[in-house]
């Protein structure tokens, strides 16, 4: 039996360490029988190409920044290289500074706040665009993103951030749609990631989800994420878009 990716080309940036949810993704995609190429810069590439190693298949690697508007706009054609189209993007990209984050929300400089906004919002945007090129007549991008409707502790311009990432997803589902490409989110419960690890105070986060999630939550588990993910870029949800699909143990849905 054939997988649910047989034959597609996908892109699944921020692949750092086999902890991630951009690492089960590109894992699972392959199984389910797509071709993955993956992207990563700086001091992670050399991470990412040794990462790229341990999947079933080692995956290509690119370099892409995406704050860096020369990586952006010879994306596609450094994607050429290694697949003739694209079918899918992953966007696995956040980063907040610490400035940004714990307390003291209201007193954070504008700076930090702006890297956190570029580089964790804008990005899935620009990203997209840089991507487009090689879309045929339908296409998936999927991002990952944290619960933004609500504040939580620590978070700090983290959250509001994700909650301009989940507005970003709106837009591009509504001005992309005619052209065939779906966009949706999936929210995923604390997992014990380098992004988790560097927020000050998240192990609030992994008890909160042990007392309340009704299906339970393992911080440690990326499976349950990056099946979803992978569903998501599948054909299996053709007339989905701007949707954000909680895959956090039922914990959005239950009160105290």
């Amino acid at each position: 039996m054939s997988g649910i990716l047989e034959g597609k080309n996908v892109l699944v940036t921020g692949v750092l360490t086999e902890a991630s949810i951009a690492y089960a993704t590109a894992r699972i995609a392959q199984e389910q029988g797509a071709t993955v190429v993956l992207s990563n810069f700086g001091r992670a590439l050399s991470l990412c190409q040794r990462i790229a190693k341990r999947l079933p298949a080692e995956a290509p690697v690119v370099e892409l920044d995406v704050t860096d508007t020369e990586h952006l706009a010879t994306l596609a054609d450094r994607l050429r290289e290694h697949v003739d189209g694209l079918d899918g993007v992953v966007h696995s990209i956040g980063f907040a500074p610490q400035e940004a984050m714990g307390d003291g929300f209201p007193g954070v400089a504008w700076e930090h706040a702006a890297t956190a906004f570029q580089v964790s919002s804008w990005s899935m945007a620009s990203l997209t665009q840089a991507c487009r090129p090689l879309f045929g007549d339908r296409a998936s991008v999927v991002g990952l993103t944290f619960d933004a409707s609500v504040a939580w502790p620590v978070y700090g311009w983290m959250g509001a951030a994700k909650a301009a990432l989940e507005s970003t997803s709106r837009y591009l589902a509504r001005e992309l749609g005619p052209e065939g490409i779906r966009v949706n989110l999936v929210a995923a419960g604390p997992l014990r990631s380098m992004a988790m690890r560097s927020i000050p105070g998240s192990s609030q986060f992994e008890e909160a989800w042990e007392a309340r999630a009704p299906l339970g939550w393992s911080v440690t588990d990326t499976e349950p994420a990056g099946k979803a993910v992978v569903a998501l870029l599948s054909d299996w949800f053709p007339a989905t878009t701007g949707e954000i699909l909680h895959v956090d143990g039922g914990f959005h849905a239950v009160g105290v």
